[in-house]
């Protein structure tokens, strides 16, 4: 005989962030695109949110929490990380903030290390970057591959991310290593590494990029991997224009990420496919390149996500709070559309329909904020907020 799971009901919100497109019409403005609900509750069964309202009307439950007035927001899903690696980069980090630019070729560095470690090395530093994301509220993330490059090393790679989230990357096609051509990488990437390596991967990624690989390139892995059943991403846009964007367009892909520079014709092409732009302004931040325009895509009907890009080179940070803040301060994004784009926008990007939105039947992913809005996440940049984190309706972080 089964043993009915408990149920856990969260009273005393002040208020609630549910992302649920159904309570949209309820309300007016930034409001209506977050599915406010003050003085709410929630309950969560068997992992799931069993019910969303006010917390008058909340059934009884096995368990009570009382978040004391306190908001609770869905855990933010990051879309874009990069794990995976070995080394430290550091002195390329002081390099750049004392005027060196930033290029792509510091990745060959962190694949030299990434080949030096075990696979027990890697899965212990992955294992500490994922904790130290659900302690800031993250509950979904992708991760991709990409400090490899060699057959094996892109194979290992994706099963010790795969201990971690089923959103896995190959991202074979992130620079051409040393010694080799780029006709000739290509060919290894499009055969033996991704024959590899799709065992363990939901998606494929192309860096299309200055330095690392053109558009025909990008063309030809994205379709390999269409072909080994892998569903397309690429990097796109973040050191100069180019053909990325419109690419990604063309492929019907679900998210481009990056999208610094972009043309009146790349932003009519994100409109009009419904791609999803994936800005990662962890990485201005990082590297002093300008920050993309997230308003001119916003005002033209974009869809916009927010992530980390967490990574040892370009952004070595793993704060989706810092990336609303910076958002919202750099990228004329409002508190409101922040906050979206980190959690249900990224679940979007990440064609997800179970997260990023508290509702009933979603997972039981939330964050209980020390604040009494969500709008501190802009507000407070930088103060450790987050108070206790619930996934898959279970408490994992608690303060």
């Amino acid at each position: 005989m089964t043993t009915p799971a408990l149920t856990t009901v969260i009273t005393g919100i002040g208020e609630l962030v549910t992302n649920d497109p159904a309570r949209r019409e309820e309300l007016a403005g930034q409001g209506g695109l977050l599915g406010l609900v003050r003085d709410a509750a929630v309950v969560i069964e068997g992992g799931r949110v069993a019910w969303v309202g006010p917390a008058a009307d909340a059934p009884a439950a096995d368990v009570q929490v009382d978040a004391g007035g306190r908001a609770v927001v869905p855990g933010f899903v990051d879309s874009h990380s990069h794990l995976v690696f070995a080394g430290d980069r550091s002195a390329e980090f002081e390099a750049r903030m004392t005027g060196q630019p930033y290029t792509a070729g510091g990745i060959r560095t962190t694949v030299a290390a990434t080949r030096a470690a075990t696979d027990e090395q890697l899965t212990s530093h992955v294992a500490r970057l994922v904790g130290e994301m659900r302690a800031q509220g993250t509950t979904s993330v992708e991760i991709k591959s990409g400090y490899g490059l060699s057959v094996h090393d892109e194979a290992r790679s994706l099963a010790v991310a795969r201990q971690f989230t089923e959103d896995t990357t190959f991202l074979g096609a992130h620079v051409v290593p040393a010694g080799t051509s780029a006709e000739d990488y290509v060919d290894l990437v499009t055969g033996p590494m991704l024959a590899a390596a799709a065992p363990h991967a939901r998606w494929i990624d192309v860096f299309c990029e200055d330095g690392a690989f053109d558009v025909d390139q990008a063309r030809t892995v994205l379709a390999a991997g269409s072909g080994s059943g892998l569903r397309g991403r690429l990097h796109a846009n973040q050191l100069t224009y180019g053909g990325g964007v419109r690419l990604a367009c063309e492929f019907g892909l679900v998210a481009v990420d990056h999208c610094t520079f972009l043309s009146d014709d790349d932003v009519a092409a994100l409109a009009d496919s419904g791609t999803i732009a994936t800005l990662l302004p962890g990485v201005e931040f990082s590297t002093r390149q300008p920050y993309p325009d997230a308003r001119r895509l916003l005002d033209a009907g974009v869809r916009v996500a927010l992530a980390s890009d967490c990574n040892p080179g370009s952004c070595f940070t793993s704060s989706m709070a810092l990336c609303i803040a910076l958002a919202v301060r750099e990228m004329r994004m409002s508190p409101a559309e922040a906050l979206h784009a980190a959690t249900a926008t990224g679940a979007a990007a990440l064609d997800r329909d179970d997260v990023g939105v508290l509702a009933p039947g979603m997972a039981a992913d939330l964050v209980l904020l020390d604040a009494p809005s969500y709008v501190h996440l802009a507000y407070r940049p930088g103060v450790p907020l987050v108070a206790g984190v619930w996934q898959a309706g279970r408490p994992v972080v608690a303060r």
